[in-house]
């Protein structure tokens, strides 16, 4: 069999248009952290698999109020949609402390959030999504699963290496590889900018999907869960809560 035909090319320069004709019979796992990102892809998933199953990572993050919300945003899910109820299948949550323990970043020490000698910020935890993709690869295989779905994206982000386009397939390619079994890596947010995020959770799940990931999902880098703001709860001031105040605004000003 040629490569070609065991690694199927995934990338997209936008969104594949809703079809609700079509469940993609192959599985879906879904990388679920409980941040609004990944919460919009988990809909997608739903709108499109016939089965999808969710897996998160414990690594020492400060922001560890968002694997609380997991539970709290699946349930919320189900009550979206009797097909969604239907299609959605068991959480995993793995704890990878060894990652938190080598990482001397913002997100996994107590420290000011800035810009790094490298040009980076120090919020970038090095090989976090490489290691997230190959531990849901290795779960997908034995659940046989054969798509993988995350919520990197090069448009509106930190610069992180890791949530490249590039990046992502050409480790959906090694995984296959490795594995020797088709695997399709799918991020239906690489494309969009924060405001499209809103929109596209809008299009699959109306206003109770915006809602739910209002009042639940956990972006804010400190984790804070007191301060509630239009577009979420969030300190306002560290650079996920800017991002997403940002796409909020700019989709509430395009729908006037």
């Amino acid at each position: 069999m040629s490569l070609p035909d065991r690694v199927p090319s995934t990338a997209r320069s936008k969104v594949e248009p809703h079809s609700p004709h079509y469940l993609n019979s192959n599985g879906a796992l879904v990388l679920f952290s409980g941040g609004q990102d990944s919460t919009a892809c988990l809909a997608w998933a739903l709108d499109r698999f016939a089965t999808v199953e969710t897996i998160g990572f414990d690594y020492g993050q400060r922001h560890r109020s968002e694997l609380d919300q997991r539970p709290v945003i699946r349930e919320g899910l189900t009550g979206l949609s009797d097909a969604w109820r239907s299609r959605l299948g068991p959480d995993h949550l793995l704890a990878l402390p060894a990652l938190g323990a080598i990482s001397e970043t913002s997100l996994t020490r107590d420290m000011a959030f800035e810009m790094t000698a490298g040009g980076l910020p120090n919020t970038f935890v090095p090989g976090r999504n490489l290691l997230f993709l190959t531990y849901a690869a290795a779960l997908a295989w034995r659940r046989g699963l054969r798509v993988l779905v995350g919520g990197m994206c090069e448009t509106d982000f930190s610069g992180y290496p890791d949530c490249r386009n590039d990046t992502i397939q050409s480790l959906a390619l090694a995984l296959s590889l490795g594995l020797d079994r088709p695997l399709a890596i799918e991020t239906p947010l690489m494309w969009l900018t924060k405001a499209e995020t809103w929109r596209l959770a809008h299009t699959l799940g109306g206003q109770p999907l915006v809602e739910l990931i209002v009042a639940e999902t956990v972006t804010c880098y400190q984790g804070d869960r007191t301060n509630a703001h239009a577009w979420g709860t969030g300190c306002g001031l560290c650079p996920a809560c800017e991002l997403r105040r940002k796409g909020w605004e700019e989709w509430q000003s395009a729908k006037t």
